[in-house]
């Protein structure tokens, strides 16, 4: 698994001001949205295109456009709902699923209470997308969902991530080219609760509220 943690002053910028627990809601969605645009550019590198004729105003050419089978998007709800808009507004022909995982408090252990993805995913590019990498078991258990249904390719978008989880997955998945992981920042560590140390909090709380 490759991993990529992208160095930009607009994403510490932004990062930094998710991070303050006086950040309200608003803020926090809109900083979301933003900081999914640009993690998306790195995220999107490795998206399959294929030849295209064209002719621009001068002249005929050969340009580059995304080939078939459509990426396909996948917030694993609740919290990577927030993240849907920024990836999708780089990729507006990608088809969109949903994945609901949870983590169980007290085993720790990823639970599947919602799926509304294609059978068959046979050929495609997908991104999973979730604010946080913690533990790492609803990641790996998301990217065994995609690939048990064929995907080709998954690259998890996540906004920050801890040491553990990353070899959690990373320990999952190997050294597989056809999955890699962009975070905007790696953090220090989780504590005794398995919350990522600095963090930015409950990212689905930030985002939607406490319900």
């Amino acid at each position: 698994m490759r991993v990529h943690a992208v160095d930009h002053p607009l994403v510490a910028h932004k990062l930094t001001i998710l991070r303050d627990e006086n950040t309200p809601s608003p803020i926090f969605r809109q900083l979301v949205d933003e900081l999914v645009t640009l993690l998306a550019y790195e995220a999107t590198r490795e998206v399959r295109t294929e030849s295209r004729e064209i002719t621009t105003p001068v002249a005929p050419t050969v340009g580059q456009k995304i080939a078939e089978p459509r990426p396909l998007v996948v917030p694993i709800l609740r919290a990577g709902l927030g993240m849907l808009d920024g990836l999708t507004r780089l990729l507006p022909t990608a088809e969109v699923g949903f994945l609901g995982m949870q983590r169980d408090e007290e085993t720790l252990e990823a639970v599947t209470y919602a799926n509304r993805l294609p059978d068959d995913l046979s050929g495609r590019h997908c991104f999973l997308v979730d604010p946080m990498l913690a533990t790492g078991g609803t990641l790996v258990a998301a990217i065994d969902y995609l690939f048990e249904r064929g995907a080709r390719h998954v690259t998890c978008v996540c906004i920050i991530a801890a040491p553990e989880g990353i070899d959690v997955v990373n320990r999952a998945v190997g050294d597989r080219v056809d999955v890699e992981l962009v975070v905007a920042a790696i953090d220090e560590r989780l504590d005794e609760n398995a919350y990522i140390v600095p963090g930015l909090g409950d990212a689905g709380d930030r985002l939607y509220g406490v319900v």
